[in-house]
């Protein structure tokens, strides 16, 4: 059985009065009432406390030694207090996120001072890797939360939704006029440039209604990163389904064009990606809705 801080308050008092009477009427109780709070926590601790005599009283070692814990225990007791009625400031806590690369460059890393504002205690610390590589890291505990479009089936993880995610299927107008791609027979002609086999971009093409279900490519490259993927595709190297934030530019300056524009293809949702049982679900509720007054770029 842990010992009341009543007792703890009371020890100290005599600790610091060393008169039993004078630190009774601190705490306002009996000189009777008082000896035995001191009684039951030496039986609790199972040592005495205090040398009593007529004429004094006494530390006794093991007294000396629990000075400075109780006082940490009552100092904890009132920031409990404090932090209960909103006096006590804000606590410092300190988050790593994870992003793509491209993600995080564009879109997340310049609002990290107002996510930091908006936020009083928390600094924010940045990881980035691929989509595979942020679950697993959140999984681990490695990092503690990703944004991320993997759709989310672990039921150990939790997510709050971001911003929607739309997506081009993309090559060069120079290699589209040289090599058209205009049917399904035409796929054989072009090497189709992806991130990974498990979760492959090309899937928001496939699954699009009115798209060409089964296309042959001559082969597949995978680079990994979106980043990568966008600069072999501009160098005319292969064609690509890519986030529409991403190739927007590229769009509008006529450095790529759509491949069979008349698809709409399927689309997808960032997500902060956390761990169910992390018990700052407010913090990366919070977090993702200041996120949402930030369009992407």
């Amino acid at each position: 059985m842990l010992p009341s801080i009543d007792s703890l308050n009371c020890f100290l008092e005599a600790a610091r009065h060393l008169n039993f009477r004078a630190a009774a009427k601190v705490v306002s109780l009996t000189p009777a009432a008082f000896g035995q709070r001191i009684k039951q926590l030496e039986e609790q601790l199972g040592c005495k406390l205090f040398h009593r005599t007529t004429r004094e009283v006494v530390l006794t070692r093991e007294g000396l030694a629990l000075v400075p814990y109780a006082q940490q225990v009552l100092q904890s007791v009132q920031m409990c207090l404090r932090a209960g009625d909103g006096s006590a400031g804000p606590v410092p806590m300190e988050l790593v996120i994870g992003t793509r690369h491209e993600l995080g460059m564009s879109w997340l890393l310049p609002m990290l001072d107002d996510l930091e504002a908006s936020h009083p205690g928390l600094t924010l610390q940045l990881y980035f890797g691929s989509g595979p590589d942020l679950m697993v890291r959140v999984r681990s505990l490695e990092i503690d939360c990703a944004i991320s479009s993997s759709v989310i089936t672990d039921a150990k993880l939790d997510f709050a939704r971001l911003h929607k995610e739309d997506y081009a299927f993309v090559g060069t107008p120079e290699l589209l006029d040289e090599r058209p791609l205009n049917t399904p027979s035409d796929a054989k002609r072009h090497t189709l440039i992806d991130a990974h086999p498990r979760l492959p971009l090309f899937m928001y093409y496939r699954g699009a209604p009115g798209a060409y279900p089964d296309l042959s490519f001559r082969e597949v490259r995978r680079l990994g990163t979106i980043s990568a993927i966008r600069e072999w595709v501009l160098a005319s190297r292969g064609v690509a389904v890519l986030p529409l934030y991403l190739v927007a530019p590229d769009l509008e300056a006529g450095r790529l064009r759509r491949v069979f524009a008349e698809t709409s293809l399927t689309f997808d949702h960032f997500r902060l990606i956390f761990r169910a049982d992390d018990p700052r679900k407010s913090v990366y509720g919070s977090l993702a809705q200041q996120m949402l007054r930030h369009p992407l770029r």
